[in-house]
């Protein structure tokens, strides 16, 4: 039996025995016995720079001064820090006074203030006078590093900690250190401006005022503002957050350390994407429209008016009523939600989706709710890691910086899976290109190759081959422990064919979707044919078991957000109820969704914001966001973590499951709660199916539509022109352009060069931007980023379906 201890170093810190792990540093063997050694640039997921020189410690044995940042704990090791050691004390005593020849005593007005490791350290182990008599060292100041981080030169330790950031997390070598000696300094290049999406933590890390934010700068001190725990809804990654307000309105947004999640990072839109609670376009009233207007109501009023129209469409026959819920939803929202369409409306029209249809049949996203997904740390430990129809730093960017974190620290082998590798291109170690939608074509041969006999004749059927195919099944094959990782664009089929191939060579999987709710809507059964936990509404047993709780509930599957919108612009539906969701930006097709809220008789819109679909409402309903509320949200990985409120919300705004509450109510209905406390204990009763549904049996290839040009490729960018960032200008001017992308090959028939503006057609819609070339783009395939023109990508797909044939020409020079 292997001695589990072999690995251990005993060794005396201050008199105090410690064992701790062979290669510990001695700063972390330090703090497992409370002691806190002081330090700049030493950061726990960083690697160790011994740049301040501040954690000096006495290391029995040595010659000289040790780093405790940098050093390595030995067996028998007897240390002495600051507290014991007169020699380690007056070194830091000398290195701060060397800190602060040339640095500014501005505290009072610096916005690091009341948080400073430098004011802090200065205090207790500084001199209490200054011996520097000469004028200290000034710079202009301050120097915009991007329009969202500011540089105070002057107040720099060059502790690196923002370089090392920039280079060994997020990738983005913008920020550097330039000359040498005493002139070294923090800066940028001249022609790369810093535009990262993950800058925000530059700012957050700098032990001193160096770096300072633009949207922060000079508005509060941390010792004047409140404090609360909640959790990022701007996508799917759940990062752990401290809002920080002041007098009711919010300040700030901070990464709150979660190793298992995000460790100590957060993204810039989550960071700073806040403003829309104050911003012009908030909903904060009732809204029902008289006339061509809509016009101020009460909450009675509104709910009446709701009431009617419901009861108008049911009274006029089944399905006439139809369900469809946005990302931002928590955990009990869409449980309330799920519960009101099925026994109140009698109804299971819902859909929380707003993919195309390829983006995953209903039958896998319900054998997958029942399943236990890959997490994080199974990414960062993943030997092979697959993404399919995933970009992942621009729809989950902390899962992309753990994905980077693997690829850094043991080379893990990186294999995009799509008809474009977005981020992944710079880590990718082998790249399956397919078609739009067309994923499951190279999982149908990956399973083959790995031994999924069942799979050989659709892989056959398929044709799809390439050179790469058998390297990468040897490394799925051969590497125990890989992650395959599915995004939501991910073509039908994808889902069950990586679950199968997961399956047989024991792998991790995951269904990564871009918004903040999917997955807690998902498990919420907030889809048609899908109950609570993963349960089948066409399954006898699954169904009686939420009737246990719920009552009668339909039993025939309903339909999904493609039907229901199909079936509304036909003039189908006469009550469209929207729950956090712009149909008119976020739907597939922007001119389907355009067409069924023009022909709908009703539409009900619960919403934070004035959108281009809630100009379209007959109801708007105002709802709180998740700064001003309680609630849970279920991550990606499946993890529900508990958020709080940090502000108040409008006066008149309430919580969308509230709303869905008042709503049963007025309508002669009882839900059976009436605060979070009852509504989490009845979802818990539920819980999750007891046994996951088999993966969909996949046994027929998707016959490849004929195209008579190239066929467009979409998803939304990180940062662009969403709700959620309404009102952040400094964060949207760090936003990509939009921009045209093509394979080199195909720019070169079409006679385009990069830079030369594009015009990408499709029936009446266009979209004009500059030609960008990407070899890593699958010829055949046009890529333009949904969301960042002012008439949005889906505005080109008239039908919905996701992969539009379009044309592409030099748009045309006006003088």
């Amino acid at each position: 039996m292997t001695d589990m201890r072999t690995d251990l170093v005993k060794l005396t810190i201050d008199g105090k025995q410690v064992e701790v792990a062979k290669g510990t540093l001695l700063i972390r063997a330090a703090e497992q016995l409370g002691i806190i050694v002081p330090r700049f640039c030493d950061h726990p997921l960083l690697d160790p720079a011994g740049a301040c020189r501040q954690c000096v410690v006495e290391v029995e044995g040595a010659p000289k001064p040790m780093m405790a940042c940098t050093t390595t704990v030995a067996p028998d090791q007897v240390v002495k820090t600051h507290l014991t050691s007169d020699m380690a004390r007056k070194a830091q005593t000398g290195t701060l006074e060397f800190l602060l020849i040339n640095h500014p005593l501005d505290c009072p007005m610096c916005d690091k203030g009341g948080e400073c490791p430098l004011q802090d350290q200065s205090m207790e182990h500084g001199q209490g006078e200054s011996r520097f008599v000469d004028q200290k060292r000034r710079y202009d100041k301050p120097v915009a590093v991007s329009s969202l981080v500011l540089l105070d030169r002057e107040r720099c330790v060059l502790c690196a900690r923002c370089t090392r950031f920039s280079e060994q997390i997020s990738g983005d070598p913008f920020i550097e250190l330039f000359e040498r000696g005493a002139l070294e300094q923090v800066a940028i290049y001249e022609d790369e401006p810093y535009h990262s999406y993950f800058s925000g933590n530059v700012i957050q890390i700098c032990p001193v005022g160096a770096l300072t934010s633009t949207d922060y700068r000079f508005k509060a001190r941390p010792f004047d503002t409140r404090s609360a725990k909640s959790v990022c809804g701007q996508c799917a990654g759940g990062c752990n957050q401290t809002v920080q307000s002041r007098r009711g309105e919010i300040q700030r947004q901070l990464a709150r350390t979660n190793m298992a999640v995000n460790e100590a990072w957060d993204c810039d839109k989550g960071r700073f994407g806040f403003r829309l609670l104050t911003d012009d376009s908030r909903i904060t009233t009732p809204l029902v429209r008289t006339g061509n207007d809509l016009v101020e109501a009460t909450w009675a009023q509104a709910l009446l008016a709701a009431r009617k129209a419901i009861t108008d469409a049911q009274e006029a026959g089944p399905g006439r009523v139809a369900v469809i819920a946005g990302g931002r939803l928590a955990d009990e929202d869409a449980y309330a939600l799920s519960k009101f369409t099925r026994t109140v409306l009698g109804s299971d029209d819902l859909d929380f989706r707003t993919t195309a249809e390829v983006a995953g049949r209903v039958d896998e996203l319900r054998a997958y709710a029942g399943r236990d997904a890959a997490t994080f740390a199974d990414v960062e430990a993943a030997p092979v890691i697959l993404t399919v129809g995933l970009d992942a730093e621009e729809e989950n960017p902390i899962l992309h910086l753990r994905i980077r974190k693997a690829w850094r620290n043991h080379k893990a082998l990186v294999v995009p899976v799509g008809p474009r590798a977005g981020s992944a291109a710079q880590l990718a170690w082998r790249r399956l290109p397919t078609g739009v939608g067309r994923e499951g074509d190279a999982l149908a041969a990956v399973g083959r190759g790995v031994g999924l006999g069942r799979l050989a004749e659709l892989a056959v059927a398929s044709g799809w081959n390439h050179p790469h195919l058998d390297t990468v099944v040897g490394a799925l094959k051969e590497r125990k422990g890989a992650v395959i990782l599915v995004g939501e664009r991910a073509g039908a089929d994808a889902l069950s064919l990586a679950g199968q191939i997961a399956d047989h060579v024991g792998a991790k999987i995951a269904w990564v979707p871009a918004r903040a709710g999917d997955r807690g809507a998902l498990q919420a059964g907030l889809l048609a044919g899908v109950l609570p936990g993963g349960r089948r509404l066409d399954d006898a047993a699954d169904r009686a078991e939420v009737e246990a709780v719920w009552g009668p509930v339909p039993t025939t599957p309903g339909r999904t957000l493609a039907q229901v919108l199909a079936d509304a612009a036909a003039g189908k539906i006469d009550v469209l109820h929207l729950v956090g969701v712009d149909l008119v930006r976020d739907a597939p097709s922007r001119d389907l969704a355009l067409k069924a809220l023009e022909r709908v008789k009703t539409v009900i819109a619960q919403d934070l914001a004035m959108t281009e679909t809630v100009e379209h409402a007959t109801i708007v309903l105002p709802a709180t966001s998740t700064q001003e509320r309680a609630g849970h949200r279920t991550n990606w990985e499946g993890r529900s973590q508990a958020f709080s409120a940090a502000v108040a919300a409008p006066e008149l705004a309430q919580d969308d499951w509230g709303i869905v509450v008042q709503l049963a109510a007025v309508l002669g209905k009882d839900l059976g709660f009436s605060d979070l406390a009852q509504l989490r204990a009845e979802r818990d009763r539920l819980g999750r199916r007891a046994r996951a549904h088999d993966w969909p049996t996949v046994d027929k290839v998707r016959p490849s539509a004929p195209t008579d040009g190239l066929v467009l490729l979409t998803h939304r960018l990180l940062l662009d022109r969403g709700t959620q960032t309404t009102g952040a200008d400094a964060v949207l001017a760090t936003a990509r352009s939009a921009w045209v992308g093509l394979n080199p090959a195909d720019a070169a028939t079409l006679g385009v060069g990069a830079g030369d503006r594009v015009t990408v057609t499709a029936g009446q819609a266009s979209i004009t931007a500059p030609a960008q070339l990407d070899a890593d783009l699958v010829a055949g395939v046009v890529f333009v980023p949904r969301n960042s023109t002012e008439v949005p990508a889906t505005a080109l797909d008239a039908d919905g379906s996701g992969a539009p044939t379009v044309t592409v020409a030099r748009a045309e020079v006006t003088a």
